[in-house]
């Protein structure tokens, strides 16, 4: 196999707080093949887009900061990349879509001149050139009349094509890294499934590596090859979508997938009943604690689960699960 285009290892990502020093990110560590599909998935607060920050260099410091740990790309520690090297990395080998493009996009330069700006900077083109490519881009993403549509401003966009062109920035210099963090965030179903698919279609044509940052299991199921379960900073599980998603091992897996809609017998109007995971996510104080997480919210949990934090082991096929209990759902025993 090709060596991977991304690996973690051991990543801790702290902040300062009025409790004290806080791992957001504790020990996660995972590796991305070049073109692979990675969906990086769990409740809000779990340290998905943490994760992402840090790999993209932009750990808010103060109060963040990295720890422990690196972040190989391509064989380089991006931990230790100064701040010009990561500059030249960053919009250009990685790149990253992030949550709500409005806040994203700067409201008074054209979405053609903030597309040709990323082609100037780091491949060095000319105005024109910039332009023109910048046009190209846009019609590569599905966007009608792109030569008008270039000239004008986030504003006068919808909320699908401002999605839309933020993945024509991000794929405006063909990197080998696209991180997209909650993609389709407030975009209507329909609008959802064509952003998936542009994706889907953009990553076969360039060999882009994705990480796919998401709580949808669903989507998870339709785009990522391969699937990292986080819960309060830390993996929980992670293995090939289809053994993870048809049998997972770890709780907190179990029920993220049991919590997602599906219908039986294909009669819209008899559907399973949905289960939830009790609880709450721990609070921030809670993350870095020496014991499972999860615990409080675990039907299997003991003392075991109180005392240490469980290490992760192999299981299944091609699957590692962090917990003292795992097993198919309702089983509780290791």
């Amino acid at each position: 196999m090709s060596a991977p285009v991304l690996r973690v290892r051991d990543l801790r990502v702290e902040f300062d707080t009025r409790e004290g020093v806080v791992p957001v990110i504790d020990g996660l560590s995972f590796d991305l093949a070049p073109s692979q599909a990675l969906g990086l998935v769990g409740e809000s607060g779990c340290g998905k887009s943490m994760t992402a920050l840090a790999i993209m260099g932009l750990v808010p410091s103060p109060p963040g900061r990295i720890a422990e740990g690196s972040i190989e790309y391509a064989g380089e520690d991006l931990v230790t990349a100064g701040d010009q090297r990561m500059r030249d990395i960053r919009g250009n080998e990685i790149s990253m879509i992030f949550q709500e493009p409005m806040t994203s996009l700067n409201p008074v330069y054209t979405v053609g001149e903030q597309i040709a700006e990323v082609l100037r900077t780091h491949q060095g083109l000319s105005r024109a050139a910039a332009w023109a490519h910048a046009v190209e881009l846009i019609d590569a993403v599905r966007i009608p009349l792109p030569d008008r549509r270039a000239g004008e401003y986030p504003h006068q966009l919808s909320g699908g094509m401002r999605q839309r062109i933020m993945i024509a920035i991000a794929l405006a210099c063909r990197p080998k890294l696209l991180i997209a963090d909650e993609p389709t965030t407030a975009l209507d179903v329909t609008v959802q499934a064509q952003i998936f698919d542009l994706l889907e279609g953009l990553r076969a044509r360039t060999g882009t590596a994705l990480i796919l940052i998401t709580h949808d299991m669903g989507v998870v199921a339709e785009v990522a090859e391969r699937v990292v379960v986080m819960y309060a900073g830390r993996k929980a599980e992670e293995g090939p979508t289809s053994a993870l998603l048809g049998h997972p091992s770890h709780p907190y897996t179990q029920g993220l997938i049991a919590s997602v809609p599906h219908v039986v017998d294909e009669v819209p109007r008899e559907r399973e009943a949905l289960t939830e995971i009790p609880g709450i996510v721990p609070a921030l104080a809670e993350f870095g604690k020496d014991r499972c997480l999860f615990a409080p919210r675990c039907g299997s949990a003991d003392e075991a689960c109180l005392r240490a934090r469980p290490p992760e082991a192999p299981w299944g096929e091609g699957q590692g699960v962090a917990c003292w209990h795992p097993g198919p759902a309702g089983s509780g025993s290791r």
